[in-house]
């Protein structure tokens, strides 16, 4: 059974949205207790469920009954990833914060390289297929369509005002608290579109971002439509420009750090 490590400055927190997850969540939750409890420090993983028609409450619900460091959060309804991951966030008490998906594409052992990334003096680190698949050491399992207009949606990225990543959607992405309570004070993109929403503001606030090959697996029954949803991302990313130009990003508290 998992400590509770009551009284304790949490080291990590693990975020993780979920919308009709039921199928794939519990495989992950089980990883990550286990890798978790492994290294003795205090974390906590906030399970989010994003208004799910399916028994995804009802299964984190009964596997914190042995393992009291995962949390239940509900949205009463559907509200979109980028929602459901800013209501997580902004709950969030670790020192370290993850955003992970549901899915378990990304092995919760590679958060030792993010943290490597967050030691060597980043801000943000996170998680990329692109440098992966490009190094012999790493493995990436991703079906031939998504590399390509993945590719080509990250062209367009960087030339909207996102520069210098290759990946920005790998849902594998390590914060500092203090870093991850600014971004999420002014976050409002409610759709896949807020990793590119974070980024955005995150480059122009100064952090520094580093991005860290991760071994990484396609799983079955993903929800993303990749070429819908990316032009969806498109939009918001152009909506996200126009916000920051209209001062919409401006800090809440202006000691905030930068």
């Amino acid at each position: 059974m998992t400590a509770s490590y009551q009284g304790e400055t949490i080291h990590l927190s693990v975020v993780i949205p979920a919308y009709n997850e039921s199928a794939r969540i519990l495989p992950y939750l089980t990883e990550i207790t286990a890798y978790l409890g492994q290294r003795r420090k205090p974390y906590e993983v906030l399970a989010v469920d994003d208004g799910s028609r399916d028994d995804t409450a009802t299964v984190v619900e009964q596997f914190r009954t042995k393992e009291p460091a995962v949390r239940l959060l509900r949205l009463p309804r559907n509200t979109g990833k980028g929602g459901a991951v800013r209501m997580g966030m902004r709950e969030a008490q670790g020192e370290l914060q993850l955003i992970a998906d549901a899915d378990g594409a990304t092995p919760i052992q590679e958060l030792k390289r993010l943290e490597a990334g967050i030691g060597n003096g980043a801000d943000i680190a996170i998680g990329s297929r692109f440098l992966a698949s490009h190094d012999s050491c790493y493995t990436v399992k991703a079906r031939w369509h998504r590399t390509v207009l993945g590719n080509t949606f990250n062209q367009i990225v960087r030339r909207l005002g996102i520069h210098g990543i290759t990946d920005t959607q790998c849902g594998f992405k390590l914060f500092r608290k203090a870093v991850a309570k600014d971004l999420f004070s002014v976050a409002c993109v409610n759709g896949y579109g807020f990793d590119l929403e974070l980024l955005y503001v995150a480059q122009r606030r100064g952090y520094r971002i580093a991005e860290i090959p991760v071994n990484w697996s396609d799983q079955p029954g993903s929800k993303v439509w990749v070429l819908k949803d990316g032009l969806s991302m498109l939009r918001e990313l152009l909506s996200v420009r126009r916000n920051y130009a209209q001062g919409l990003y401006a800090r809440k508290d202006a000691r905030s750090p930068g």
